[in-house]
């Protein structure tokens, strides 16, 4: 499986081409639902990727390239900066680390994801996030994945430089790094991936996708993390349900934003 289909170099092709049919399915629905007005005031941003044909990916979106404030959502940037240290042979991976890696993305500890962000380094994460192969974080495509202060009372370590964000995402890049965890291209080594994969697999927090999906497909296998701060909530999960196999992203800005999340995750699924 290649990557090459949908989200080509940036440098070469910043958006990926969206697929009519499941574009036009996501837009109709989306009216139906009521969301024109959040759509047109950037209150909600989505990205859809069918990858239950692997040679033929799908995408959809709307305001996807739409960075936002993302409370924890980024901290699956912390996840893949302390998993590139491990596989390089900079960090020693035990079960201490292990715990702290699973607290931060299962209970989403801000504890865990602080420790783990500083022993990473901060200017190492950065720039991992807009190196060239993997551009997360683009500016000159609208920003993206960003993790720039601790989860914590301490002032930013450097905010980023678009809309001042600390914690930062965009449906695209978020869509972007899931898929490139689909494809097994975030690492080189197959058990680092597979223990990525593991630590993001299922969630302790009953809510939004997780909610939604227990609802209307409780056996599907959701590979996920949110985040919630004020009127920002937004969700984000590699999922598996039967022979469906997908990417759903969706950030919102409402204080209702958790309940749009947990309806919106059952329409993606019967999209696919």
């Amino acid at each position: 499986m290649r990557a090459e289909p949908i989200f080509a170099s940036l440098n070469a092709n910043p958006y990926p081409p969206k697929a009519p049919s499941l574009q036009q399915r996501l837009d109709r629905r989306l009216t139906e639902m009521g969301f024109g007005s959040a759509i047109i005031d950037n209150k909600l941003g989505i990205a859809l990727v069918d990858i239950s044909n692997p040679r033929k990916p799908e995408f959809a979106g709307v305001n996807h390239y739409q960075m936002q404030y993302a409370a924890s959502l980024p901290k699956i940037a912390i996840l893949f900066g302390l998993m590139k240290q491990v596989e390089a042979g900079d960090i020693r991976y035990n079960d201490v680390l292990r715990s702290l890696a699973s607290d931060m993305i299962q209970y989403s500890s801000n504890t865990a994801a602080t420790e783990l962000y500083l022993k990473i380094g901060p200017d190492y994460l950065a720039k991992l996030l807009m190196s060239p192969h993997y551009q997360f974080y683009n500016r000159r495509f609208g920003g993206g994945l960003w993790v720039g202060k601790e989860y914590s009372k301490e002032p930013a370590w450097q905010r980023e430089p678009m809309k001042n964000l600390s914690h930062a995402a965009s449906p695209l890049q978020v869509a972007r790094f899931y898929y490139m965890l689909a494809q097994d291209k975030l690492f080189k080594k197959e058990w680092v991936q597979e223990e990525m994969k593991d630590l993001m697999r299922g969630s302790e927090l009953d809510h939004k996708f997780i909610h939604g999906l227990k609802k209307c497909c409780p056996d599907a296998i959701a590979y996920r993390k949110s985040g919630s701060w004020s009127t920002f909530h937004s969700d984000s999960a590699l999922i598996e349900n039967g022979e469906k196999k997908y990417i759903a992203v969706a950030l919102t800005n409402d204080p209702v934003g958790y309940k749009w999340l947990e309806d919106l995750i059952v329409e993606f699924d019967q999209l696919v």
